[in-house]
């Protein structure tokens, strides 16, 4: 969908809208020669998206405080919405690829659509499309885990280094394959039964107890990596998540 708007209906056709679809918003000036050269391949590009994607245009000239207030210095200027926030800009005339790849981080990609579900056939699905898929992998390797099946869950979540909670899990499989040895192994079991529960506080709770019983540093590094992905889990503006940071760094030193 395609649409003028003026800062009357800015509020609810673009912000309000952008909660729950990603809406784009042109900023242009007939007198622009860079806005005719962007303005037609933009929609041609949005139009593609069968509506996934709408495409609100702002004429900077009769809505000029509305672009000041967006900090518009020059055109053509392209923000997009989504949540009620800007997630993305550009400025300038940008090629037809250039866009496309813009309107692409805007969408869920198939692999994205296949993650989101939680059966074993979809994630399975969704990491043929994208074998990076990070939020495929860790849903897979979860699954896997609750079935014991430890040595695939280990192939496919060493391939994702870097991600957190990636490397908690396998953290974690390591952790049990030690066969309930160290300091630490009781408060790990609870750990790990309260995490599987959705119990993120039991479960911290019991990883905060296991790392300071734990004598043995790479047994400790693994439980810092077991909360770690807990924290990412949680997400980074949780109260529990920062609390427990917190607690785990004066643990370390």
């Amino acid at each position: 969908m395609i649409f003028d708007v003026d800062e009357s209906q800015f509020l609810e056709r673009v912000i309000e809208r952008s909660r729950e679809v990603p809406v784009v918003v042109d900023f242009w000036a007939e007198w622009c020669g860079p806005c005719r050269q962007l303005g037609p391949a933009l929609e041609e590009a949005v139009r593609k998206r069968q509506g996934e994607i709408e495409l609100a245009k702002l004429d900077v000239d009769s809505n000029q405080s509305l672009a000041a207030s967006f900090g518009i210095r020059g055109i053509p200027a392209v923000k997009a919405f989504r949540d009620g926030a800007v997630a993305a800009e550009f400025t300038g005339a940008i090629p037809p690829p250039q866009i496309e790849a813009f309107l692409n981080r805007l969408v869920p990609s198939p692999a994205d659509r296949l993650a989101a579900a939680d059966d074993e056939e979809s994630l399975r699905k969704a990491l043929e499309a994208d074998p990076q898929h990070a939020g495929a992998a860790a849903k897979l390797g979860r699954l896997l885990l609750g079935r014991g099946e430890r040595d695939e869950a280990l192939e496919l979540l060493d391939r994702l280094q870097g991600d957190f909670l990636a490397e908690g899990l396998v953290a974690r499989v390591r952790l049990e394959s030690e066969d309930g040895n160290g300091a630490s192994a009781e408060e790990l079991t609870r750990a790990f039964k309260a995490w599987d529960q959705g119990d993120h506080e039991a479960a911290l709770e019991s990883l905060q107890e296991a790392i300071v019983a734990e004598e043995d540093p790479d047994r400790r590094d693994l439980i810092r990596r077991v909360m770690v992905a807990i924290f990412t889990e949680l997400g980074p503006g949780d109260e529990l998540a920062r609390r427990h940071r917190r607690r785990l760094a004066a643990a370390l030193t």
